[in-house]
């Protein structure tokens, strides 16, 4: 993997890079060195929003048949949330239970590794780069600097215009703020003082909310919420 030096030049040229192409391009470089035989770039659609026009690069055979064609890639795919309880690089070994649910991880095999990477930087957007392969590296150094490469790719596609922190479905500030304050303990009654709106405001804030993050009820939108970024508590 990189040395401290070869990072900072790395960084450096994503940060003066003029396509988004040579973007993508550093980082999977930076993939297929740590053992990678399948790359994903992508954003995390809201519920019930398509996958297709967040995806940034996907390099994902299905080595079972040996084709070299992407796996068909859909929202649900289980492979997608692995991320979603750390903010940190995390690596997952692929189990036959894991096959039966995810055709992204059914197309690596069992006992293939993945590294799943989160963006952290584009709060509320969430995005992450997933590698697979049967004999990654994974050491602690490594782990850290691809959360920098795939931090500094997002930032860049930003800057560019390619991604933007506003997703398909995302919740508006004002709902973002009335569920950040049900998150923690606040009536309606008390969430409608303090935001200067009436209480009927406050629950069609809630209503909205749990249509955009297909909830049941307000618990559950609560904790939809967290999963897909949209609040901090």
């Amino acid at each position: 993997m990189l040395d401290e030096a070869e990072l900072s030049t790395q960084l450096r040229t994503i940060s003066e890079a003029g396509s988004a192409q040579l973007v993508l391009d550093i980082l999977e470089a930076n993939l297929r060195r740590v053992g990678a035989t399948h790359v994903l770039v992508t954003g995390l659609p809201m519920p019930k929003r398509p996958i297709e026009s967040l995806v940034q690069r996907i390099r994902w055979p299905d080595t079972r048949g040996g084709s070299t064609d992407n796996v068909s890639l859909t929202a649900g795919d289980s492979a997608l949330f692995l991320g979603l309880a750390s903010n940190r690089a995390s690596v997952w070994t692929v189990t036959a239970g894991d096959m039966e649910h995810s055709k992204l991880l059914a197309a690596t095999g069992e006992g293939t590794q993945i590294i799943i990477i989160p963006a952290t930087a584009l709060h509320p957007f969430q995005a992450f780069a997933y590698c697979a392969g049967p004999s990654l590296k994974t050491d602690k150094y490594t782990l850290a600097a691809l959360e920098l490469l795939t931090d500094a790719v997002f930032v860049k596609l930003q800057d560019m215009g390619v991604v933007t922190a506003q997703r398909p479905g995302a919740l508006s500030v004002r709902e973002r703020k009335v569920l950040e304050l049900t998150a923690f303990g606040k009536t309606a009654s008390e969430i409608a003082e303090l935001l200067d709106i009436s209480q009927r405001t406050v629950h069609a804030h809630l209503q909205n909310a749990s249509v955009k993050l297909n909830a049941t009820n307000k618990t559950h939108t609560v904790v939809e919420a967290l999963r897909y970024g949209q609040i901090r508590v």
